[in-house]
């Protein structure tokens, strides 16, 4: 019990290290350097060389800014209108369909061999890292060994920890250029240890799955996710929408009746009905005409309430959730997606 205090402590007064005394601070520093002894224990019954851990787990000082942006995170801060207007700048499209066209034979080229359009990879690395030009500068491991020793998610941090520990074993990446985002999570794709070493490919076959440098590796990765989490590229992610005007009555009279499995974002989605049904209610393409005639279920979404905006989306929708579980993101990349079509 006594440890379990002192591990909350930390993520209590991480946030705010200026308003500790002195005191406080340093027994704050002991504490997380006699878990990060146990932790080298653990690291050398697990089978790592004294040299990795020795490199990668000594001199590690809690870091207060991973703490503070795991409580303050966008995509669930924000309204879904303030994040995507951010997000679906002028520069980040231009860019896109810039990339596009250089990068058009190799992202033809990992789509056809995944079975994911080549506008969709782009949205995410665009969303992700601005195309490549920003993935982050923060010390994956020193990251999640502070989140590992917070109470919050603790135990799913130190299983991340560990991973990026055998990324270095395995040679994919030198110790001092595996920088990346405050939560972990590496690359251009932005990848997160555990989902690195289930899906990163080694797309131009070097031997080294370079999430970091390579843009093969970089789309095929991507694009692998993807087609992992059930993507299917006879479909787009779903459409902006515009409602009738009952749209209030309309909400409440689609409202699940069972909730739907997976990502937590999904809760805030109707019931899955068919487009034809969608049609009847009268939900409309934005420019007021019927929805297409194909034979394909959708659920509605309301990110920001009735008098925002609308949006059904579709299978493909579930899968983008996967990549970040929440409905501002997920709808923000259909949308750029659409945007580089």
């Amino acid at each position: 019990m006594m440890k379990r205090l002192k591990r909350f402590s930390l993520g209590v007064v991480a946030l705010s290290f200026c308003g500790l005394s002195q005191a406080t601070f340093a027994q704050e520093q002991a504490d997380f350097q006699t878990w990060l002894a146990e932790l080298k224990v653990e690291a050398k019954q697990k089978g790592y060389s004294d040299e990795l851990i020795e490199k990668a787990l000594t001199g590690l000082k809690p870091y207060p800014k991973a703490i503070k942006s795991d409580r303050a995170q966008p995509e669930f801060k924000r309204t879904f209108k303030r994040y995507s207007t951010k997000r679906l700048s002028e520069w980040r499209i231009k860019t896109g369909l810039k990339m596009k066209k250089e990068h058009k034979e190799m992202l033809e080229k990992v789509g056809k061999a995944y079975g994911v359009q080549p506008r969709f990879i782009l949205a995410f690395w665009g969303l992700e890292t601005n195309y490549g030009t920003f993935t982050g500068n923060n010390d994956i491991i020193r990251s999640l060994a502070t989140l590992a020793y917070d109470k919050r998610r603790g135990p799913y941090f130190r299983k991340e920890l560990f991973n990026a520990l055998t990324i270095l074993k395995e040679g994919h990446i030198e110790l001092e250029d595996m920088k990346g985002s405050w939560s972990g999570a590496m690359g251009q794709g932005q990848f997160m240890p555990s989902s690195f070493l289930q899906l990163a490919q080694d797309f131009d076959g070097d031997g080294r799955k370079d999430i970091w440098h390579t843009h093969a590796d970089v789309f095929a990765s991507i694009a692998n996710y993807l087609k992992h989490y059930g993507w299917n590229d006879q479909q787009t992610w779903g459409r902006q929408v515009t409602l009738p005007d009952n749209a209030k009555s309309l909400v409440e009279q689609v409202k699940q009746t069972t909730p739907e499995k997976g990502c937590r974002a999904l809760r805030a989605h109707s019931d899955k009905l068919p487009l034809s049904q969608w049609n009847e209610l009268g939900v409309r393409r934005l420019n007021n005409n019927d929805l297409p005639a194909v034979s394909l279920k959708a659920t509605l979404t309301v990110p920001d309430g009735v008098s925002g905006d609308a949006f059904l989306t579709y299978g493909n929708f579930r899968t983008i959730l996967r990549y970040n579980c929440a409905n501002s993101y997920a709808i923000t990349v259909g949308l750029l997606s659409d945007k580089l079509k």
